[in-house]
């Protein structure tokens, strides 16, 4: 097949999910050449649907789709709601208990990602992004030990060489290329769970104000997501514990109705309610949600952002926060390094420490959310089971979920939570009494819980403002803090 080389860009972004659509947008703004490669057609199927406040009153204002989103009238979401712990009635937290969140900001969206995803896409076209869709990236180019651009064929099959200064791989959980950054994928041992996964027209929403929250249901095989998309549709799935995947085989509608069944709640809300069984919605479908991290997300002339990167248990719908927070933090280094090329390993270190400190962010609170089931069939009890640890319950799950067990030192490291006060404060938090079934618990008294909602806060507050007045320290010492602009890093003042 002929070949036919291109123009050279100063970046090519492989995806055209949230992650590509941003940092491509973003990079779009500052003046820079970029094409965008989407190996499929959209509007297209994808899960995650639950988003929350930092992407769509931050990242989403920067990229100017606020009008956009509103008009797609997607379900509003305030907090979500949870089945989960030693505490038998299901529990709320709101967005709005942190006054970070007043207001406009202390709501987000549950969104059909076909109908999310076309809207950011259609947005970095609008910004000057050259976007090539049914493209397929075959492999990068490599020259003098830094990627100088990639390979791919088109629609027609023609195949093209394209040249450029940076690399983008947003390509999500299934990249091809992701290798070339160097470094392996580590994978939890114990976080090596399946998703099983439908559409139900005709259930049950929750009292308002609470109507649109997600609600997360544990069982013994796993736990349930609930997810108001519409009035109408509603996205469940159940995640399943490692012991628990042949579940997950066989005849699927099957298997979904019969785990279903093993959750009351969840029981409850779909009684009456209809499988959707035609359209893109209508399949039953499987996803492995295993955690990863690699071990490095970046190298000279190429960057992994969103899933390329790291992975993490999807029960507090971080995805797609994480898919466009590692999006931002990636445009500031790459519109950094197009500026000054001199300022480029600087910049993608400030970007792969703060990427990893978000990740780290949310392991934590995932760990001590975990930690609420205290009965011998939870997960650390079943963690020190499967590693045959000596330790505490804790120090063996953690090692687990942070691949300590696997010799894994990307990850967290398991003694640094032992004895940790703030690592008890949910579940005292969620088992405190309240004056009224079903009141907000306030979440943000837990350190960790802070702790997870700061970076974001901190893209609301540029997004808001339109510069950066809130972040003038570095995170770590020699760091580098944003630009007043907020698209590039600098050096903090002295």
């Amino acid at each position: 097949m002929p070949t036919e080389t291109t123009l050279e860009y100063d970046a090519v972004v492989v995806g055209g999910g949230p992650a590509g659509a941003t940092v491509a947008t973003l990079v779009s703004l500052q003046g820079h050449r970029v094409l965008l490669l989407e190996k499929e057609r959209f509007p297209r199927y994808q899960i995650g649907e639950s988003l929350l406040p930092s992407t769509v009153h931050g990242v989403c204002r920067l990229l100017g789709v606020t009008e956009e989103l509103e008009r797609a009238g997607f379900t509003i979401k305030r907090g979500g709601t949870f089945r989960w712990g030693s505490n038998p009635e299901p529990w709320t937290f709101a967005f709005a208990i942190s006054p970070k969140f007043a207001g406009e900001g202390a709501t987000a969206y549950q969104v059909e990602r076909m109908k999310f995803d076309q809207i950011l896409l259609d947005n970095a076209r609008a910004k000057g992004v050259e976007v090539r869709e049914e493209c397929s990236v075959l492999d990068v180019v490599e020259e003098d030990g830094r990627v100088a651009g990639v390979r791919f064929t088109d629609q027609d099959g023609v195949r093209h060489t394209v040249r450029s200064r940076h690399v983008v791989d947003a390509s999500g959980h299934k990249s091809r290329i992701h290798g070339k950054v160097g470094g392996k994928r580590h994978y939890s041992e114990y976080f090596r769970n399946i998703a099983l996964f439908g559409y139900f027209l005709g259930g049950k929403r929750m009292p308002p104000p609470n109507q649109g929250n997600i609600l997360a249901a544990a069982f013994d095989s796993g736990w349930f997501w609930y997810i108001p998309l519409t009035d109408e549709l509603t996205s469940v799935g159940a995640v399943l514990r490692h012991e628990e995947l042949e579940r997950a085989q066989g005849d699927r509608e099957q298997a979904l109705l019969s785990l279903i069944d093993d959750c009351p709640l969840i029981a409850e809300y779909l009684a009456g309610a209809r499988l959707v069984d035609s359209g893109p919605y209508g399949e039953i479908r499987v996803r492995k949600d295993y955690s990863y991290s690699k071990e490095s997300f970046w190298r000279p002339g190429m960057v992994l952002v969103g899933d390329a990167a790291c992975f993490i248990d999807p029960v507090f719908s971080s995805g797609v926060h994480l898919a466009t927070y590692s999006a931002l933090m990636a445009a500031r280094s790459i519109n950094t390094a197009l500026r000054d090329p001199a300022a480029e390993q600087a910049a993608f270190e400030e970007y792969e420490a703060r990427y990893r400190h978000e990740y780290a962010l949310f392991h934590d609170f995932l760990v001590a959310f975990y930690d609420m089931h205290q009965d011998e069939e939870s997960y650390f009890w079943k963690a020190k089971r499967v590693t045959h640890h000596t330790a505490t319950e804790i120090e063996a799950f953690v090692e687990l979920v942070g691949g300590g067990a696997s010799n894994e030192t990307a990850l967290i490291d398991a003694g640094s939570y032992i004895e940790r006060r703030d690592f008890r404060e949910l579940t005292e938090i969620v088992e405190s009494p309240v004056l009224a079934l079903g009141e907000d618990r306030n979440l943000l008294q837990a350190s960790l819980a802070r702790s997870v909602v700061k970076a974001g806060a901190r893209i609301q507050v540029q997004a808001a403002l339109g510069e950066n007045v809130d972040e003038v320290l570095p995170m770590r010492e020699g760091g580098l803090v944003p630009s007043l602009d907020g698209m590039h890093w600098t050096a903090p003042a002295s």
